[in-house]
């Protein structure tokens, strides 16, 4: 990429090539230990760029536009943000289809993550240990994204402001992002920790169980169906979602659920109750109640065209 003139201090922007698309990478040292980076480039062409094995920093990412796959079925972007934890990176082929693509990306050392989250003694959280690896493999999930995470992503790219007060907000920005992401592992009383690292066919399946799901929401498998469709055991499946995707199996059922039952009822064509049985639940009480929690208001009053809390 070319190098452009720096606009301030601590802060480059390179311009990519002509050849590979149009936009640039603005980074962005927001602390001696924690720097940003913001990507809004338009790729001419599908990208593969192999990854080679290196000591990797933790790293936060959400996608706004556009998307990446690895080779072991991890998925950036489309509805997935990347928790990247330090220790080493595996080598790896990750494809990017052509077209617009923006992200943000953070990366900070382990010690400014601990920092962020101690116990009295001063470690990181137990729950967060599993993203301080060393000298191991490190540590990659893909949680989904939120409305609440888009928009703080959102903000950060249009930071409205220069020198100092810019850090300031960017830090408190980050800080936020970082919360959002963790926010269904802290969630848990256990974290992901016990969780072993998954191979790669179980990726694939788990990303294939995920893919059925989303595909027969109406009337959804049970999980040992499921997780016999799929080649892997219960347990593995259960695991396997929170892993992957920070929930279980029937978290990430219910969200997808929600979120194509606020899809038909901005479209105005069903009442609740068509909706709610598309959607496969058979009691509308259950249906609202379900619809409130992720939303913040009624299906009844969706449908009216009232905004999410989240939105407002």
């Amino acid at each position: 990429m070319n190098k452009l003139q720096n606009p301030e201090p601590d802060e480059l922007i390179y311009q990519v090539p002509s050849w590979e698309g149009k936009g640039y990478e603005r980074e962005i040292k927001v602390h001696p230990n924690l720097s940003l980076c913001i990507t809004d480039i338009e790729f001419h062409h599908d990208l593969l760029i192999k990854i080679t094995e290196w000591d990797h920093p933790v790293q936060f990412k959400v996608t706004l536009s556009g998307k990446s796959l690895d080779e072991y079925g991890g998925q950036l972007g489309e509805g997935y943000t990347l928790i990247s934890g330090s220790g080493v990176q595996r080598t790896m082929l990750v494809a990017t289809p052509k077209g617009q693509y923006t992200s943000v990306d953070i990366e900070m050392t382990p010690d400014l993550l601990r920092t962020f989250f101690p116990t009295e003694d001063g470690d990181i959280s137990p729950q967060l240990k599993f993203l301080i690896k060393g000298n191991d493999w490190q540590t990659l999930i893909y949680p989904e994204i939120t409305t609440a995470i888009q928009g703080v992503a959102q903000q950060i790219v249009n930071c409205p402001y220069q020198g100092m007060i810019k850090r300031m907000y960017l830090q408190g920005k980050i800080q936020e992002l970082i919360a959002l992401q963790l926010a269904p592992i802290l969630a848990q009383s256990d974290g992901l920790q016990p969780y072993p690292r998954l191979k790669a066919q179980t990726i694939v399946r788990i990303h294939h169980a995920r893919d059925i799901l989303v595909s027969r929401l109406e009337n959804p498998p049970l999980i040992p169906e499921l997780a016999q469709l799929v080649g892997v055991s219960d347990r593995t499946l259960g695991n396997g979602f929170r892993e992957l995707f920070g929930t279980t199996v029937f978290g990430y059922l219910t969200s997808k659920r929600m979120e194509q039952a606020e899809q038909l009822l901005r479209s105005g064509k069903l009442t609740v109750t068509q909706v709610a049985n598309l959607v496969g639940y058979v009691q509308q009480g259950h249906f609202a109640i379900a619809f409130k929690r992720k939303f913040g208001i009624t299906p009844s009053e969706c449908l009216s065209g009232k905004k999410n809390i989240s939105d407002s």
